[in-house]
């Protein structure tokens, strides 16, 4: 039942203030059609939107099935408008980009009805109001009186207790107009129908009881309440409270936008501005990144974690250097003052630690040193050998070619600047200027590094193989050292160029060999103990005496180039110069072939004594007036040249220690390495294996072992992680400043759904009048900028992937790195999801204003 008790509703208008409705009072049956006449003007409409629930009253009462609706809440009135009350208007009100079935489910949706249950229920009010064949048409594809029947049909669907009329028949012909009435009195045999007319002449006709209105006020009803009917009052069960899905509110806000193709996606481009600039900021940011990775991961083979027995702190070195920039003494008089750096750097230099590589190389090989065994890829140990090697057939000026140590440096005139060089550097870093290098034990690290071109990998300790390049290259370097180029034409040219008799050095032209010319290469070892020769008690190094050396060399054992190897695929960014590479099978040959010598095994068994010197072991200067009787003697024996060899023996020898004796010697203790080359797959298992050094420095701590703790310089990773920290900063820098124009991006879209807001007015009222709350209507607009900013953002993350192709191509072409513009997808998802937060933020305020249009204004806005 519904029942109206005195009520007013007054307007304020600019003219003042207009009473729409004065003291009405009218009851309601449940089952009865209402016709209200009257000019226009007095009140008819604003009663049916009282009825409705789209307008308050001032004052006065309206009761629905018994209960006061005064202390009614918003969601009570939407519960409400959406299940007790179906509207018919006479302009239709259909929401034109929605098909005719949409329209109609739309107030079941918003009730929460299933799909399949909603399609059903529509299609049968369809069916009822004849137009089971329309279901897929737009409303603007169907005639007056049929968009009229969907609009019955969608006020039915609900099954509500009340069809609300205005004017229905008012914008169709007379023809028209009778079937409408026609169908209106149908409905209402089974539930009240109110409907607001000019026509009296159809209200008569059709309608069961007639109500006429003038200024506000009712002046004629022609079948009144009596006060002894019994009217049910009795409260209805409990209604669900609706609510409209995301989904649903998805639906409506894509249809819509589909209606403006051009313009939202126009606006969906302009929002990817911004997410476009981002996108290829994080796209080089990536890229570069990954080549750095690609190069840490390169380099891992190159670069080993190398501790060596004794290392210099680089840190130290350059804390020192930088802490020289720092200083800012400041001095009133006028005096100059010196500044401390000389003192400062030559301390940091001296400073150097010495490792227990015995003890660490016992632990690495134990059972606790398993996690470095498991991460490493390879374990390396190398020794303070020195090798010497000569190409037989090669001759100089200056005699025989030693390809190893190299002594192309020598020839030229530049070994004390390498002796100084090497006094500050490590020795990896010097083993560059060496033509004759170790190959990894490891064979899955050789496997890494190399891969053969010709020929076959070394299998006995007489065997070696050459180096070449990615593009089968050696360096004229490389082929000066070893003799298979004129030296002495390269050291002619050079002093010619100190001379100055010419102003720099042609290069020659590309001297080509054949495989096999390579493969036939031989050159000869020589022990280093087989440099000193007896006489009488003492040691003599015979290095200088050239027809001795030359003896040594032709008695010394062949060694032959067996393969041709090359960088592998993976390690090409290495710069090779070429070279020849060594087993370890000749290291251990030489090594035990030195431990078997006289001199060694004299040394040996003589540990006090030098036997270079025949004297202990001392820290005091070579002093010939301290020589014996008897050493005297043996001295004079001797011819100049012995002589010489003799005074320089002892001198180089004045300081000597047993160590340095058998380190010059070559007699290696395979149980104390000069140095241990940990090799990783990965940047990160290399960060993880300089963890596991740092726990067994802790270890050896807490067991009072100082002494075993392990120091070692990781520079190419300093540098690296430098060059890292640097692209992230311009990175982050770069992004700060594009962020600007994608906040710029998502306002233009709060405005574009603030445009949006006001041209869908009418499509608010409707909703509103369906029993939308105004959260329903809130999250319409927001799902409107939800689909534009994702739009925007695929756009944006689509066109940056576009423009890395040509990118990549061109840096490639310029640079050879390939792919240096990649956008990761976890990136384009990030992109995509801010930038739906932040038009979703740019739309709210345009929401929340949708959101509080009056429904009765919004239904008629044009």
């Amino acid at each position: 039942m519904l029942k109206c008790e005195h009520l007013v509703k007054d307007y304020v208008t600019g003219d003042g203030l207009v009473h729409a409705i004065r003291d009405l009072t009218i009851t309601f049956r449940d089952n009865e059609f209402v016709s209200i006449l009257g000019p226009s003007g007095c009140g008819k409409t604003t009663l049916l939107n009282i009825i409705g629930g789209l307008d308050n009253y001032n004052a006065g009462n309206l009761i629905i099935n018994g209960r006061s609706t005064k202390d009614y809440t918003d969601k009570d009135w939407d519960t409400y408008r959406n299940h007790r009350i179906g509207f018919v208007f006479q302009s239709y009100n259909l929401i034109m980009h929605q098909s005719v079935l949409s329209n109609v489910e739309l107030a079941l949706t918003l009730t929460g009805v299933e799909k399949e249950e909603r399609r059903r229920r529509a299609v049968a009010a369809l069916e009822k109001v004849g137009l089971r064949d329309q279901l897929n048409k737009k409303p603007t594809q169907m005639s007056g009186g049929q968009m009229q029947r969907v609009a019955i049909a969608r006020a039915l669907v609900n099954d509500p207790d009340i069809l609300l009329a205005d004017e229905p028949t008012g914008a169709l012909d007379s023809k028209t107009s009778v079937q409408i009435m026609d169908l209106l009195q149908e409905i209402a045999k089974d539930r009240l129908v109110v409907m607001v007319t000019h026509n009296p002449e159809l209200a008569h006709v059709y309608s069961t009881r007639i109500v006429e209105l003038k200024d506000g006020q009712i002046v004629s009803d022609s079948k009144p309440v009596d006060e002894k009917e019994n009217l049910e009052e009795a409260g209805k069960e409990a209604l669900k409270k609706p609510s409209m899905s995301f989904w649903t509110a998805l639906s409506l806000s894509l249809n819509n936008l589909m209606t403006k193709k051009g313009r939202t996606f126009l606006t969906a481009f302009a929002g990817s501005i911004g997410i476009i600039g981002i996108g290829l900021i994080m796209s080089l940011s990536n890229g570069v990144q990954s080549y750095i990775t690609s190069v840490e991961n390169d380099t891992m083979t190159s670069y080993p974690i190398t501790i060596e027995d004794n290392t210099m702190d680089m840190s130290v070195l350059m804390g020192a250097m930088m802490d020289m920039g720092d200083e800012r003494t400041g001095h009133d008089d006028d005096r100059i003052y010196t500044k401390n750096f000389a003192n400062k750097i030559l301390s940091s230099i001296a400073q150097t630690e010495s490792n227990n590589l015995t003890e660490f190389k016992t632990f690495l090989q134990s059972k606790d040193g398993e996690a470095f065994r498991s991460l490493a890829k390879a374990i390396e140990y190398d020794y303070d050998l020195t090798i010497h090697a000569y190409n037989p057939n090669a001759k100089t000026e200056k005699g025989l070619v030693q390809v190893a140590p190299n002594g192309l440096m020598e020839a030229i005139g530049m070994s004390d600047m390498m002796s100084l060089r090497e006094q500050f550097l490590s020795s990896s870093m010097n083993a560059g200027n060496e033509v004759w290098n170790r190959l990894p034990d490891s064979q899955a690290l050789r496997d890494d590094e190399y891969e053969l071109v010709d020929g076959h990998w070394p299998e006995n300790y007489d065997e070696v193989v050459i180096e070449v390049d990615e593009n089968n290259e050696i360096s004229d370097y490389t082929m000066y050292s070893l003799g298979l180029m004129d030296q002495d034409e390269l050291v002619d040219n050079y002093n010619d160029l100190q001379a100055g008799k010419i102003d720099e050095i042609e290069p020659g032209e590309s001297v080509v060999y054949t495989k096999d010319e390579l493969l036939d290469t031989t050159f000869k070892l020589v022990l280093n103990s087989a440099f000193y020769e007896k006489q009488g008690n003492l040691w003599i190094d015979k290095s200088e005496d050239e027809a001795f050396v030359d003896q040594l060399v032709r008695d010394g054992l062949d060694v032959k180039i067996v393969g041709i190897i090359r960088p592998a695929q993976s390690t090409v960014s290495h710069t090779s110069m070429g070279g020849v590479y060594y087993p370890q099978a000749m290291q251990d040959y030489i090594i035990e072939k030195t431990n078997e010598s006289d001199i060694v095994r004299e040394q040996k068994e003589n540990k006090e004594i030098n036997v270079f010197t025949g004297r202990a072991f001392s820290d005091e200067a070579f002093d010939p007036n301290a020589l014996s009787d008897a050493e005297k003697m043996q001295l004079a024996q001797l011819d100049q040249k012995q002589l010489m060899e003799y005074m320089n023996t002892m001198s180089e020898n004045a300081n000597a220690t047993y160590a340095s004796n058998m380190i010059k010697l070559g007699a290696v203790d395979r149980d104390t390495p000069s140095s241990i080359s940990i090799y990783a797959s990965s940047f990160d298992d290399k960060e993880a294996l300089g963890d596991l050094i740092t726990a067994y420095n802790e270890e050896q701590e807490a067991l009072g072992h100082e002494e075993n703790v392990i120091s070692y310089n990781d520079m190419i990773g300093v540098m690296l992680s430098g060059v890292s920290d640097v692209i992230n900063m311009i990175s982050y820098v770069l992004i700060g400043f594009v962020s600007v124009s994608l906040i710029v991006s998502s306002i233009m879209i709060g405005i574009i759904t603030y445009i949006s807001v006001l041209e869908r007015k009418k499509e608010i009222g409707i909703l509103r009048a369906m029993g939308a709350s105004k959260r329903d209507v809130r999250r319409v607009f927001n799902a409107e900028t939800f689909i534009v900013g994702l739009i925007a953002g695929l756009i944006g993350v689509g066109i940056t992937v576009l423009l890395n192709l040509p990118i990549s191509m061109i840096v490639q072409h310029y640079t050879d790195v390939a792919n240096i513009a990649v956008l990761p997808w976890q990136g384009g998802a990030i992109l995509v999801a801010i930038n739906l937060v932040l038009t979703m933020l740019a739309g709210l305020i345009p929401a929340s204003m949708a959101s509080k249009k009056d429904p009765v204004e919004a239904l008629r806005s044009e």
